[in-house]
Parts: C-alpha cells; structure tokens; sequence
C-alpha cells in the first residue's frame, strides 16, 4: 500500500488491508489533524480493500467529524462502490459523484 499527499487530499493505492492498516490510519489521522476543510481520499490506485481496510476509513471518517472535517472518497472503483452499498455504509460516507448506478440494488 502506498498513500502520498497532504492534508487536504491523498491518494491511496495497493491494497488496503490487516497488513497495511496501521501505517495507513497514521497517514490518515495526520492529514485529519493538521488541515482544515475536507480531506479527499483518492481511491482510484487502490486494488483492493478487506474488513480491517474499511475500519481503518470509517475511523477516518469519525475522526474527521470530531475535527470539524469532512471524509470525501473519490474515484471509488466498482467493486468496492458495491461492498459500500451492501453495508449501507454508502449512506453516511461523502463519495465525490456518488455511487455508480449499476451498483444499487434493483427495486
């Protein structure tokens, strides 16, 4: 996994897992910390993210609330624009653009 940036936009790319969670969540509390503003999470390098991934995200997203910031995703590949729409959790996080039609569920 490999994030470049600073405090106000970060690119993220490989995976996104256990392995890579920890180095990834300091990055991501660091920009929160130390920018103002919302903070863009550029996903369109990522391969691939597991439970731990998410976690480390939707903690991203807490903590930017608590710092009066705002979690934005952006270039969310389809796949996982599907898992975010599965767990609902497409409903509380800010995704650039939204979500991708043939993602939703069919009614």
């Amino acid at each position: 996994m490999h994030i470049r940036g600073d405090h106000a936009e970060l690119v993220v790319g490989g995976r996104l897992d256990v392995r890579s969670a920890a180095d990834a969540r300091t990055v991501l509390h660091s920009a929160l910390d130390s920018g103002r503003g919302d903070l863009v999470l550029d996903l369109t390098e990522l391969d691939s993210w597991d439970a731990t991934g998410l976690g480390v995200i939707m903690g991203a997203h807490r903590r930017a609330g608590r710092t009066g910031r705002r979690l934005v995703l952006r270039g969310v590949p389809d796949r996982m624009q599907r898992l975010l729409v599965a767990t609902r959790l497409h409903r509380i996080l800010a995704i650039e653009g939204g979500i991708a039609a043939e993602c939703l569920p069919r009614v």
